[in-house]
């Protein structure tokens, strides 16, 4: 199955007003994260690289040392091990974020694999 439906993966909540849904591969995982207005990712990091962009609302994202206000349509890059911190500006926030490789922590929680379509 290569195709995913979103609205069948029942989110979860790793911090309060954040719900994210994480179909994963073998070597990729995608996150499709909504953020009530308000609600903040606080300064973290982690191994993974991850990438991502805002598909609706204004985000305030910090990487490092710098903070941006995001519109949709933004991108970014976070490299491993980089401190990072989001913030849903003036309502709610929709991104979509790929992590690679697959983040474990969130990979035990939503359980769903996508196994590789086989070349016909």
């Amino acid at each position: 199955m290569g195709f995913i439906n979103i609205a069948d993966f029942e989110p979860i909540e790793p911090v309060p007003g954040c719900r994210m849904r994480t179909p994963f591969g073998e070597h990729l995982m995608l996150s499709y994260l909504e953020m009530d207005d308000g609600a903040e990712v606080p300064m973290h990091s982690h191994p993974h690289e991850q990438g991502g962009m805002l598909l609706q609302g204004t985000l305030e994202l910090t990487i490092g040392n710098e903070t941006r206000l995001c519109q949709p349509g933004s991108m970014f890059l976070i490299p491993p091990n980089v401190m990072h911190r989001a913030v849903a500006v003036g309502g709610k926030c929709v991104v979509m974020d790929v992590f690679s490789p697959v983040r474990e922590d969130y990979a035990e929680l939503t359980n769903r694999y996508i196994p590789p379509v086989t070349a016909k």
